[in-house]
C-alpha cells in the first residue's frame, strides 16, 4: 500500500510494478482491437461515435467511484481510442487493397 512506502525508491518499485501490469493489459486489449479490425469490413466502421460516447461515460463514472480524476481518465481513454481508430482503419484498408 502507498502508506507503507517509506522512501522514493519504495514508491518507484511499486509504480514500476503497476506500469508492467498496465502494459500487460494494454497488450491484451490491443489483441482484441486487432481482432475487431479483422471482423470489420469498412474503414468507416472504426469510428463509432455512439460507442465512443458510451465508453467515455463509463470511464468517467468508474473513475469517480475509484476516486480518480475523471478528466484525466477521459484524456487517457480518448488518446487510446483515437489511436485504436487509426490502427483499425489501417488494417481494414490494407486488407481491402489486398482483396
Amino acid at each position: 500500500m502507498p502508506a507503507q512506502c517509506t522512501t522514493k525508491d519504495d514508491v518507484r518499485v511499486e509504480i514500476d510494478r503497476i506500469d508492467q501490469a498496465l502494459l500487460n493489459l494494454f497488450a491484451e486489449r490491443h489483441r482484441y482491437v486487432t481482432r475487431m479490425a479483422e471482423i470489420k469490413t469498412d474503414p468507416h466502421e472504426a469510428n463509432d461515435p455512439a460507442r465512443i460516447a458510451a465508453v467515455i461515460d463509463r470511464v468517467r463514472t468508474r473513475s469517480l467511484a475509484l476516486d480518480l480524476d475523471e478528466d484525466q481518465a477521459e484524456l487517457v481513454w480518448r488518446t487510446l481510442i483515437d489511436w485504436n481508430i487509426n490502427y483499425e482503419k489501417g488494417i481494414i484498408a490494407a486488407r481491402r487493397r489486398a482483396d
